[in-house]
């Protein structure tokens, strides 16, 4: 009888327990992040800004963010990815708890700044991380998770900071988000700390991202998803830049608490992000993609009327269609890089993404804020037709991407 060799295979790591915890790291980053946006308007008064100054608290942070997306993916690949993200989780919350205390606008522009650099290293490691442990055939839906969760951390974050605004002023309200997003990076950095024993994991520790720098060139065929991270971003923050700003102010004239209502949209934001990855599947992605913007515009189209619900119902499909968006290049990104290339074209898409936040939402404010919202929305409506632009030349090159699978 002839002898049977039985070849151990390498375990499965926990797919669901990594994904929560990028999901966690996920809701704690986009809450902190995004905190001050609902209280831009008091912070307006309370330094006696305009609000294209006042948005500054939300662009030095994205625009940090943006600058050290590539140093720190780059750094990921020597020290690791996974500790690279327990190191940003823990010190983006720790800075969240000591924000409330800064004496001056400046000096809160700083701690930002420093904030905006900590949580680079989460946002620009995470998809690459989650490709090397879950492998390109889960990456869909390991990423829509991750998405859903930096979309739930941004309502969450923003809904927080509204509803305790009132009663305790935006000190109050960033301290208290920042509280429940140390929560969250205390859970993420506990189930990161706990390595499953695969080749997977190995890799995404450094075996193979010490390459991520070394003699890679990122294919033309990116370039749609890196002008879709943009132009979508930059339009998508600069409306909300805006948003507590409109909401406040004649016609509609709500309180800062029922403005902040209009982050429940993200809702709708976190429903389409974990169902990209099918409609790319059916639609392909460059199909996928420009309807998802199409909505994003449309979405904001609506939000011209002065009707209440018309606005409400307007935010809501914008984001919905953003996350889509946002979630397909991702993706895109992801699994079309090669592996020893991985790190370093997810940290690119950051990049672009969140100079589009930067400066989309810093310009965005300015406009609205000396020509008005029907102007704003011109400006974003623009972006958007460029980044669909994009992903049209790019689908009618000779070397077309294929759909991805599943999601």
């Amino acid at each position: 009888m002839a002898n049977v060799v039985v070849i151990d295979a390498p375990p499965v790591p926990d797919t669901r327990r990594v994904s929560a915890a990028v999901a966690a790291a996920g809701v704690s980053s986009f809450a902190l992040l995004y905190a001050p946006q609902p209280v831009l308007p008091q912070l307006a008064v309370a330094f006696r800004l305009d609000p294209g100054s006042a948005s500054l608290a939300i662009g030095v942070a994205t625009g940090s963010l943006a600058v050290a997306v590539l140093p720190l993916a780059w750094l990921a690949g020597l020290v690791g990815r996974r500790r690279m993200i327990l190191w940003s989780v823990l010190l983006s919350a720790a800075i969240g708890l000591l924000l409330p205390l800064a004496p001056s606008f400046p000096v809160l522009l700083v701690m930002r700044a420093v904030q905006g650099v900590a949580i680079a290293g989460f946002a620009g490691v995470a998809a690459a991380y989650l490709a090397d442990v879950v492998g390109t055939v889960r990456l869909a839906g390991a990423v829509g998770a991750m998405i859903a969760g930096n979309s739930v951390g941004g309502m969450l974050g923003r809904l927080g900071a509204g509803f305790t605004a009132g009663p305790m002023g935006w000190h109050g309200a960033l301290l208290t988000v920042a509280a429940a997003s140390g929560l969250c990076a205390l859970y993420a950095a506990r189930a990161l700390s706990q390595p499953t024993d695969s080749m997977a994991e190995r890799t995404a520790e450094g075996v193979t991202g010490q390459k991520d720098g070394a003699g890679m060139r990122l294919g033309a065929g990116l370039v749609a998803p890196f002008a879709v991270g943009a132009l979508a971003m930059g339009a998508f923050v600069a409306l909300y830049n805006a948003a507590g700003f409109r909401l406040t102010s004649p016609p509609l004239s709500l309180t800062p608490a029922a403005a902040s209502l209009v982050f429940l949209s993200y809702a709708m934001g976190t429903a389409s992000s974990a169902a990209a990855g099918r409609v790319a599947g059916r639609l392909g992605r460059s199909k996928g993609l420009v309807a998802a913007l199409l909505v994003t515009a449309a979405g904001s189209v609506l939000t011209l009327s002065t009707s209440l619900p018309l606005v409400a119902a307007g935010f809501a499909v914008l984001t919905a269609g953003f996350f889509a968006a946002h979630a397909i290049a991702n993706a895109w990104v992801t699994a079309e890089a090669a592996p020893h290339a991985r790190g370093r074209a997810a940290g690119v898409y950051t990049l672009c993404y969140y100079l589009g936040s930067g400066a989309g939402g810093t310009v965005g404010s300015i406009v609205y804020g000396h020509a008005g919202w029907t102007s704003l929305i011109a400006l974003t409506s623009a972006w958007l037709l460029l980044a669909i632009a994009a992903v049209l030349i790019r689908r009618r090159s000779p070397a077309r991407i294929q759909a991805p699978t599943g999601g």
